[in-house]
């Protein structure tokens, strides 16, 4: 059984041309949402996944309509093949129903893994150049300006006898925050 899977990021968008798509190669039954591609739940993709049977194929409109990432899709259709169903993406050379197609998607897999770690040895690299060169890496010691400002005013309103809670309650920041300006003015609370 062919099941689709149609999904666009926001309400504003359109589904009809991907379940037109769909319909026209065949699928039975076509499981669609709007929500953000980004979204660790999606309901709808969970209930197609959890409807797929050995020897079911899922159809996308487009590879990024399914996975969040490269890792999530391989995740997915590492789980299709285990109950014995395949993919195929209207719009990406992708057939995991083939051999050729498996191939060709391992590859695309061991592609990103490798640009991965690319990109991991690039970042270690320049971060022990920069190192090496004295840069100091990270966020700043201490605290900005306009916090320095905030830590005089938190310390005036501490010493006129005003409680830790309504210091906070008063500045909008969290009761956290005031100590640690307390602390930075060298006030003992």
């Amino acid at each position: 059984m062919k099941i689709g899977y149609a999904r666009v990021s926001t309400l504003d968008q359109n589904l009809t041309l991907q379940i037109d798509a769909l319909q026209k190669v065949g699928c039975e039954k076509i499981f669609q949402e709007k929500i953000s591609g980004s979204k660790v739940q999606r309901p709808q993709l969970d209930k197609m996944l959890e409807h797929v049977r050995a020897g079911d194929t899922v159809v996308v409109w487009k590879l990024d309509r399914l996975g969040r990432s490269l890792q999530h899709l391989i995740e997915l259709v590492g789980n299709l093949e285990k109950k014995d169903a395949g993919l195929i993406s209207l719009n990406d050379p992708v057939d995991t129903t083939t051999a050729q197609g498996r191939l060709v998607f391992r590859i695309f897999a061991s592609l990103a893994e490798f640009e991965r770690e690319l990109i991991r040895e690039r970042t270690l690299a320049g971060v022990a150049a920069a190192k090496a060169k004295g840069v100091i890496l990270g966020r700043p010691e201490g605290l900005s300006a306009d916090a320095k400002k905030q830590a005089r005013v938190v310390e005036s309103l501490h010493k006129d006898g005003v409680s830790v809670a309504e210091v906070a309650r008063q500045l909008k920041i969290s009761r956290t925050t005031v100590y640690s300006y307390l602390k930075h003015r060298g006030i003992e609370y």
